[in-house]
């Protein structure tokens, strides 16, 4: 069998041994500074949500980093590569995203006073919810770190030689430092720098790359007679993996799962000194998610021009095709030193910002809903030590993690389905909860067991039983100019398929994966109520109107009584505020007060007014911790 040789593709030099190594070095100095800075506000609330008085700015640069992580650097332009440009339609889908977060789940979130989201169960719901809703998000999360750690260690071992593993536990320790050290503030501001890395190193790549390649209009021709461009498919089929729609409807339940109601993201929100300034954080990220998909995308369109005549893939080059952009890169910068360094530091930066994230946040949900909840009376002294343990802890669990991560295949395709799977029941479960007031504690377990029950048994039968290489639709990739052995023709072995299939292997197996996240939410959705109106639905004048956002409103806007019929009881109109929901709104008790007028947040605008953390000046929500310390 003739063995292809591969380009002359150089390894790492000096230069661009210093230039990653700075990356390092500048992301734990983040997080000393800020075990410095902050070591007489050593507090829990402070280490956790930095004090809740953080602005848009940063906030909206670190929600960016994180969600675009070294999955995104390098398996975004390999898709884009090997299936064409309709991953662009995913700027549809972060747009909806954006919006149903900011109005539909934050303000719930944030006037609600809470810490974890899953706070919000138990006031809605009860403590069983609450705990299998922290169980599900910490697994969630685990699996999808581990999946982000391995990325750019793959990346870096196929670039340098670097030991695979090594790199892997390089990353997970700096993460856990600085995450350890500078607390929820280290993470942000680091995120923020991060996020400099990866489009600085994005847009080096796209002009050296389009430049090597006759410049943008041979980039766009040649992209387009390969078939690269054709965006815009409306099958409706669900089995076909990416299409208008599968991208549209399925990308959007799937990222507001990961957005809506994911505790690294709403952690980040409510940290912010008001629900105006998390708003604004929030469509802020959304343009820097624009940004970075499309340098993606554009980065995927280049590549595949370089390689038209010669895919390094299929002629054996490489042995995966998550390695195609760090191969690229090496081609592309053979002769220029350091920035082959910025390229792996930008693959890195992603990495390095989702995984503190998640240590994080799986640090805060751990505390609030386990830890704090066993042992009410910790000291403070002694609940910022116990989250700084729950961070190593959860570092080393992250890290290890990577090693189950190398037998999930392409990266993009493994993050998506893990966060379908279990972010997609998530996202049913508070869908519940703040749409619905007649849905009961009964119903909110059934439907959550069914969406993930139903969401794992397709994700794990599609690993099984991988969908017919038809319904993928990759494109053509030639190898007729690469160089081989004995000057032998390139023999291409078709995909295998397991002999034997059962029925649902090309039907409900085949499922288009994105499509993972709608199954779930779904399911639970349409058991919780099922379940809720057999046992007897919870009354709505029992459940407090701060805990549900009343859509309705948008519907029924031309009649009151329509609009109070959808209430199902709650009383979002209501003049006074019940005694008991003092604590759950904003924690500080509210004074009562009164006017005929209702709010779409369920409160008159007097009574409003007087709410604890409502600024009348600024007409929002701000946060009751008064910190004199000003944070850009």
């Amino acid at each position: 069998m003739s063995k292809f040789i591969a380009p002359d593709i150089k390894n790492f030099v000096a230069w661009d041994y210093v230039v990653f190594a700075a990356l390092f070095l500048i992301s734990s100095g983040i997080g000393v500074f800020f075990a410095i800075k902050e070591r007489k506000n050593a507090t829990s609330k402070q280490f956790l949500v930095g004090g809740k008085q953080m602005t848009c700015g940063p906030v909206a640069l670190s929600l960016t980093a994180s969600f675009m992580s070294a999955v995104t650097v390098l398996g975004t332009p390999a898709e884009v590569y090997r299936y064409g440009a309709p991953f662009i339609i995913f700027f549809i889908s972060y747009t909806f995203v954006i919006i149903f977060t900011s109005e539909l789940f934050l303000p719930v979130f944030y006037r609600s006073g809470i810490t974890s989201t899953y706070e919000y169960l138990e006031l809605r719901f009860n403590k069983s919810v609450r705990f299998a809703g922290t169980l599900i998000y910490i697994v969630q999360t685990i699996l999808y770190t581990g999946v982000v750690v391995y990325a750019p260690a793959l990346a870096l071992n196929q670039v340098t030689g670097f030991n695979l593993w090594g790199s892997v536990f390089a990353t997970g320790i700096v993460c856990t430092f600085y995450c350890t050290l500078g607390g929820l503030k280290a993470v942000v501001w680091t995120d923020a720098f991060q996020l400099v890395v990866m489009v600085v190193g994005f847009l080096t790549v796209l002009i050296q790359g389009t430049i090597q390649n006759g410049g943008p209009n041979n980039i766009w021709e040649n992209a387009s007679n390969g078939s690269r461009l054709a965006v815009f498919d409306f099958d409706v089929d669900p089995l076909r993996r990416h299409t208008f729609w599968t991208i549209a409807v399925g990308g959007t339940f799937t990222w507001l799962g990961i957005y809506g109601v994911n505790q690294s993201t709403i952690q980040r929100c409510i940290s912010c000194k008001s629900e105006k300034q998390a708003k604004l954080a929030l469509y802020l990220n959304l343009v820097g998610l624009w940004v970075i998909l499309v340098c993606a995308v554009f980065s995927g369109l280049v590549m595949y021009v370089h390689f038209k005549n010669c895919d390094p893939w299929t002629a054996g080059f490489i042995s995966a095709p998550d390695q195609l952009m760090p191969y690229f890169v090496m081609d592309i910068f053979s002769t220029m030193p350091g920035l082959p360094g910025l390229f792996v530091a930008c693959a890195f930066s992603g990495t390095l910002s989702t995984v503190a994230a998640s240590i994080n946040a799986l640090a805060t949900v751990t505390f609030e809903d386990f830890v704090k909840y066993r042992f009410p009376n910790l000291s403070e002294k002694m609940s910022t030590w116990v989250s700084k343990g729950l961070c190593i802890v959860f570092g080393v669990l992250c890290t290890s993690m990577a090693v189950a991560a190398s037998l999930l295949g392409g990266v993009v395709q493994a993050s998506l389905s893990i966060h379908g799977m279990c972010g997609g029941p998530m996202l049913g479960l508070f869908t519940l909860g703040i749409v619905f007031p007649c849905v009961n504690w009964k119903g909110a377990v059934g439907g959550l067991l069914t969406g993930i029950t139903v969401a794992f048994w397709v994700a794990i039968g599609a690993f099984v039983y991988p969908a017919q290489p038809s319904k993928a639709h990759p494109l053509h990739l030639s190898t007729a100019n690469c160089t081989l052995a004995n000057n032998t023709e390139i023999t291409t072995l078709a995909p295998t398929l397991p002999p034997i299939r059962p029925q649902l292997a090309d039907t409900w197996y085949s499922l288009s994966y994105l499509y993972y996240s709608a199954v779930g939410c779904l399911g639970c959705i349409i058991a919780g109520l099922l379940i809720s109106f057999l046992t007897g639905p919870d009354q709505g004048k029992a459940v407090k109107p701060v805990l549900i956002r009343p859509v309705c409103n948008l519907f029924c806007f031309w009649s009151k009584k329509y609009k109070t019929l959808c209430w199902c009881g709650v009383q979002h109109d209501s003049t006074t505020i019940p005694e008991d929901s003092e604590n759950n709104m904003c924690k500080d008790g509210a004074k009562k007060a009164g006017t005929d007028e209702p709010l779409q947040n369920g409160f008159n605008k007097e009574t409003q007014s007087h709410l604890p953390g409502y600024n009348h000046h600024e007409k929002s929500y701000t946060n009751t911790n008064i910190v004199t310390e000003s944070y850009f």
